[in-house]
């Protein structure tokens, strides 16, 4: 039977946010008082939405090949990206046979180089090619971790990302990773205040849970290190992306400076296999964190992993649920994974793109088997009252 071949490309935005996780409306842990490049203006400190971290939105990305199959992937470029991938990429995808991945990702890449080589252009690549891995999938019959090479171990091990660390500990993670709330710009009451927080943390938790803090590219690297050397008495298992993304040289010197025994991890708003090359040549972290709906999808995580790999680094990729999870069971460098609470307290497990996704697989007791996983493509579909909407054509 031959390869189908590409015979249309769509892009939607969704009404009201729909499964932003960045926009996830008020009241909710996400948006509470977290540290950020923006929290040195008092103004912008109490909460993410006022900087206009939501202001995004979430673009849907389908394509549909000529034998009626449709893949389809969902990431964070909004009416940006779905501009993007109607009025240029289409181009470079309709015609071509479904197969044909690797060919359409590079041109997809080099045509925007002039205006794009990481952030929401990426983004939008990164959908687009996550689409066409769920494309293939479906018309082969077989998931996308299958089309990686298969599941190398029988179950994915999970840590939180959320609020309440205790409250994971409970449901069977095997760590939590809290918001860090106060940066450089509160000076030492805000370092103690941290450590404070850390501690009631770990007295509610006990010795051998690990607990990590998530810093978002809000600190410096003076300020990074204090708050290390604080924690290490502490058991902090690892200090997440402190620095601001490009300031490979400041997380060189944060990873020489940190204590014996604690990570620096760092990568998940970084970019493509030459974002990370740097990172990893430098020996700027010991965990590296794409994340697949923004680094560039399953075609350059591949490459990524592979780097990770050479220099004996492991890659625990950001969040993105079911578009990392097919990636994080076929290579032996990814031994656990990380799980987004999208309750509004931290309290209970919700999958990461409810209301827009049905059929997605979420942990029970910290871990999601192998087997929930094999469906074709991706193995989730979009829900049915799913308030789309395409604002351009091509």
């Amino acid at each position: 039977m031959a390869m189908p071949t590409i015979k249309q490309v769509r892009a939607y935005t969704v009404r009201g946010g729909g499964a932003d996780y960045h926009d996830q409306g008020e009241g909710h842990w996400i948006d509470g008082q977290i540290a950020t490049p923006m929290s040195k203006y008092p103004a912008y400190r109490m909460q993410r939405r006022s900087f206009g971290l939501n202001v995004l939105g979430t673009l849907v990305v389908e394509i549909e090949a000529s034998d009626g199959t449709i893949g389809f992937a969902v990431t964070t470029a909004g009416e940006i990206g779905a501009y993007i991938v109607e009025k240029h990429l289409s181009r470079f995808l309709e015609g071509k046979k479904v197969t044909d991945i690797e060919k359409m990702w590079d041109q997809m890449y080099h045509a925007t180089l002039f205006y794009g080589r990481k952030g929401i252009v990426v983004n939008t690549i990164s959908g687009v090619d996550l689409a066409l891995w769920d494309l293939l999938g479906k018309v082969r019959g077989e998931p996308v971790h299958a089309l990686l090479g298969g599941p190398v171990r029988d179950e994915l091990t999970f840590y939180a990302t959320g609020a309440r660390p205790d409250l994971a500990q409970e449901m069977g993670f095997i760590g939590g990773k809290l918001p860090l709330k106060h940066g450089p710009a509160e000076f030492d009451t805000g370092l103690q205040a941290n450590l404070e927080q850390l501690a009631d943390m770990r007295a509610r938790v006990g010795d051998d849970f690990w607990l990590m803090f998530d810093c978002w590219m809000s600190l410096n690297v003076e300020y990074a290190t204090r708050l290390a050397h604080g924690a290490s008495e502490l058991g902090l298992k690892w200090i997440e992306e402190a620095l601001p993304p490009d300031d490979y040289w400041g997380y060189a010197a944060l990873r020489r400076n940190m204590p014996a025994g604690m990570w620096s991890t760092t990568g998940e708003h970084e970019a493509t296999r030459w974002g990370f090359r740097m990172l990893l040549e430098m020996d700027c972290c010991d965990v590296i964190q794409p994340d697949v709906g923004w680094c560039g999808g399953v075609t350059e995580l591949i490459k990524i992993s592979a780097l990770a790999d050479a220099h004996n680094k492991l890659v625990i990729p950001h969040g993105s649920s079911v578009y990392s999870y097919h990636f994080v069971i076929t290579r032996h460098n990814s031994p656990f994974s990380e799980f987004l609470m999208m309750a509004p307290e931290a309290d209970r497990v919700v999958p990461m793109f409810t209301p827009l996704l049905e059929g997605e697989p979420v942990p029970e007791n910290g871990r999601i088997k192998a087997s929930a996983l094999d469906a074709p493509g991706f193995g989730v579909t979009i829900a049915a009252d799913a308030d789309l909407a395409r604002p351009y054509t091509h």
